[in-house]
């Protein structure tokens, strides 16, 4: 019997490959198996080093049509949709070219890149996979993020919009939320010492996640074992969010 959790002979697409949650999943789907597109405008250099059967593509998600044209020029059948930024400021002081930047990349540029690969995979009746990168702010408010939890709100939503318009085609659709991870990300708040600690306490786990933590749970909802799961916001957050 074939392993349900292998991804050989597929071909993904990874949206901010360069660095943390989404060089973890980079390197994961290709040792699962894909052939493994890491996508974004920073050198992937270091993830092609890691990660078995990887390609760069040059792609600025500041532009939320950056990759309108990426799915009909060739065959992909998993998309992950990691690519993010924050910006940090208290509301009263939040500028609207902040607002702007993080929901371009956070929501827009996800909507529009999942609708690309939608309408590629319809197009030729296959099937496809969808991982959208959520977060715990999908279901919390946060302090001083406020265009990125609105961000993360969002793409909770569309992941299952998309899902009941798409399960039925072939087209899985789901989201994973990361909970407190070691990445680029999360510095400011780990050299914080008060928040630090404060973090920490809350976790279940007793620890902050690593990249690869987000990772497995991306091969998991990638593979053929997760065929039956549409429009589920997975979390992987220590148990923060049953606290």
């Amino acid at each position: 019997m074939n392993d349900p959790f292998r991804l050989d002979g597929q071909r993904a697409l990874v949206t901010g490959a360069n660095t943390g949650i989404g060089q973890a999943i980079a390197v994961a789907l290709g040792k699962a198996g894909a052939d493994v597109i890491c996508a974004g405008r920073s050198s992937m250099e270091e993830t092609l080093a890691l990660a078995p059967n990887s390609t760069a593509l040059s792609l600025d998600f500041s532009d939320p049509m950056a990759a309108k044209d990426v799915f009909e020029a060739q065959h992909i059948d998993i998309l992950i949709n990691n690519a993010g930024i924050i910006r940090r400021d208290d509301c009263t002081e939040f500028s609207e070219a902040d607002w702007d930047d993080v929901m371009d990349v956070n929501l827009k540029a996800v909507f529009f890149t999942s609708q690309s690969f939608a309408r590629a995979i319809l197009a030729r009746q296959g099937r496809g996979r969808i991982v959208n990168i959520a977060s715990l702010l999908s279901f919390q408010g946060g302090i001083r993020v406020p265009s990125y939890t609105a961000s993360k709100h969002g793409v909770a939503g569309l992941t299952k919009l998309m899902a009941n318009e798409w399960a039925a085609n072939g087209i899985n659709v789901n989201a994973l939320a990361p909970g407190y991870i070691e990445t680029n990300n999360t510095d400011a708040l780990r050299a914080d010492p008060e928040r630090n600690k404060a973090i920490l306490d809350r976790i279940p786990a007793g620890s902050w996640g690593k990249a690869s933590d987000i990772a497995g749970a991306a091969v998991f909802l990638s593979s053929p074992a997760a065929d039956y799961i549409h429009g589920t916001v997975l979390n992987v957050d220590g148990g923060w969010l049953a606290r």
